[in-house]
């Protein structure tokens, strides 16, 4: 097939998939089950009270039982206050989470410059199959926006490491305060880049950088800390029968239950990359220290089914058996794979260090991690030959038949389950 063809078949897939997210709109699809029931209780009534009254709305923010940043409602009021529907909205909104797919295929060519482009789109359009941004993008939520600025600040920082210009740190570093004040679990990432930026900018040259970091920290500091506006933990959710979402900093919880939405996302890619000797000879020479740290975990692990969420595998332990157990050897499968991972390189570590600790509710949900994960491990984890994944055209059509399968899980459990 000529390239014209090749293109011309892109072209005709994208849109296809395109076509289904739009059906999606019509229809109201709702994968994700709460989106819906987060846009009509929680997100309407804050962006209608933003565009008829501004102050009052932004000084009594944590009242709405809303664990969002108020930026993003900020700005979809303003097409509400100039008289758009609530559903031009809604479609303006889809059309701009559209950019996650193409900033996300601007990043691929930036790391993998010998894999044919045609390879690179087709990946790239398999955001379009995932879950949370189907249900996100069709019902308005902070969360995808604040990615897709968080992503854009990655393509940045690749930029800089590829020809070292310092514009990139500065737009690196606008991207991610952008998605931070969107979604703020973000923030901590600044802790990954800088890593890389202190080794390799002039003092004098990051010192303006840090100083604007963090100066534009502080109006968020003021809002929620001197003023006491904390949305961060007002949210609310039907599982706890209506009471707030509370801190928690139960690393037990957190490492098993994130663990194993890591596996699940990165599933279909494991046989693509040609781990399997040194990842059973990691196990082999480390067995004792992962029972070590394995163990303490189970024994500190409170993840109740009230709280709702847990992820894939914890949701089918229950479903299965009414117990933890299933769950608890898939998580320590998970823990082996990701310690492994971490293992390979430091960089990896911060990553999944910041990644477990970014999420400081008692609540941890599946579509925090979909589909920001799949999209970093391609795109910053080390040490992993990512290209094995190319060389064999199927790896791609597994991915896809993964993700379709995963959609009728969610049409499933929502019809017959929920």
């Amino acid at each position: 097939m000529n390239r014209i063809g090749k293109i011309n078949n892109y072209n005709f897939f994208a849109f296809f998939l395109y076509l289904t997210l739009i059906l999606g709109f019509i229809f109201n699809e709702n994968l994700n089950f709460g989106s819906y029931y987060d846009w009509i209780n929680v997100y309407k009534v804050p962006i209608n009270d933003f565009s008829l009254n501004f102050k009052e709305t932004l000084l009594s923010y944590d009242q709405y039982g809303q664990r969002h940043s108020p930026i993003y409602l900020i700005f979809l009021s303003i097409f509400l206050k100039l008289g758009l529907s609530f559903e031009v909205i809604r479609i303006i909104h889809l059309h701009l989470c559209l950019s996650l797919i193409l900033i996300f295929y601007n990043c691929l060519k930036l790391v993998f410059k010998e894999v044919k482009a045609e390879s690179l789109q087709l990946l790239s359009l398999i955001i379009f199959l995932s879950p949370t941004f189907r249900s996100l993008s069709i019902w308005p939520d902070s969360r995808l926006p604040g990615l897709i600025f968080f992503i854009l600040s990655i393509y940045f920082f690749l930029k800089f490491l590829s020809n070292s210009k310092i514009k990139y740190v500065w737009l690196n570093s606008i991207s991610l305060i952008i998605s931070s004040y969107i979604s703020p679990n973000f923030c901590l990432f600044i802790i990954y880049f800088y890593f890389f930026y202190i080794n390799k900018i002039d003092i004098k040259k990051l010192i303006p950088i840090t100083i604007f970091n963090l100066a534009s920290a502080i109006p968020a500091f003021y809002y929620i800390f001197i003023m006491k506006i904390n949305f961060l933990i007002s949210g609310r959710t039907s599982g706890l029968d209506g009471d707030s979402i509370t801190l928690s900093f139960n690393l037990a919880d957190k490492i098993m239950i994130i663990s194993t939405i890591i596996l699940f996302h990165i599933l279909p890619i494991l046989f693509s990359i040609n781990i399997y000797k040194d990842f059973l000879f990691f196990v082999k020479k480390n067995i004792y220290k992962i029972l070590i740290f394995f163990i303490p975990l189970v024994y500190f692990f409170n993840y109740q089914l009230v709280f709702t969420g847990g992820g894939f595998f914890y949701q089918l332990s229950h479903l299965l058996f009414e117990n933890n157990y299933l769950f608890y050897l898939i998580s320590l499968f998970s823990i082996i794979l990701i310690w492994y991972f971490a293992k390979l390189s430091i960089n990896n570590y911060i990553l999944i260090f910041l990644i477990i600790i970014s999420n400081i509710q008692n609540t941890i949900y599946h579509k925090y991690y979909e589909p920001m994960f799949l999209i970093i491990f391609f795109i910053l984890f080390d040490k992993i030959d990512m290209q094995l994944f190319f060389k064999e055209k199927n790896n791609l059509i597994y991915l896809y038949i993964f993700s379709f399968s995963y959609i009728f899980f969610r049409v499933f459990k929502i019809m017959y389950l929920i």
